[in-house]
């Protein structure tokens, strides 16, 4: 899968969801993660993230969003739950994104919406934990951005995988073989 992405929270207080956030965007493959004006223990956060994410990926704690950076080309996207934020099943995922989510009991706040390329939602009847939401869009954007078998019209699993992609000799080494004089 090409590109990469980062995951974080804005506000956070409960080191436990951040803990499993953290855990989840390991396992997910996200390339960093952040927090934006976060109160939490680390210590506390370490005991629900039993894979040291944070030994594993870049992470940043942000005091405020004016310290926020992010890579450049890397689109923010908002996961937040309101009328007009795009559904996350009909959401195309940026190749280069950070995907930020609000605290518990709390939304993103409006400065850091208005930073945001885009805002998607969870279609569900209410809100989710932060740290379950985080994971359903970095499942979603595996499965969307991923090689992945199309599912079957019939229930089960796919009768055959996608084959690896074999990777050719580079182009400008067939260009040197092609411009070489014959017999060499």
């Amino acid at each position: 899968m090409r590109g990469y992405f980062g995951i974080g929270v804005e506000g956070i207080s409960k080191p436990m969801n951040l803990g499993s956030l953290l855990r989840s965007a390991h396992a997910f493959g996200a390339s960093f993660a952040f927090t934006i004006g976060a109160a939490f223990d680390a210590k506390a956060a370490a005991q629900s993230d039993t894979s040291a994410a944070v030994a594993s990926m870049p992470f940043n704690a942000w005091g405020d969003l004016g310290e926020m950076r992010l890579p450049h080309g890397c689109r923010l996207v908002g996961i937040e739950f309101r009328d007009d934020a795009s559904d996350l099943p009909s959401f195309t995922h940026p190749g280069q994104a950070a995907y930020v989510l609000g605290a518990e009991l709390s939304s993103l706040t409006p400065e850091l919406v208005e930073r945001c390329d885009f805002l998607v939602k969870i279609p569900t009847k209410f809100c989710v934990n932060v740290a379950i939401a985080g994971a359903i869009v970095m499942y979603d954007r595996m499965i969307s951005l991923g090689r992945f078998a199309e599912r079957p019209v019939r229930a089960g699993g796919a009768e055959r995988r996608i084959a690896t992609h074999i990777h050719g000799e580079p182009l400008w080494k067939k260009k040197l073989k092609s411009k070489a004089p014959a017999g060499k």
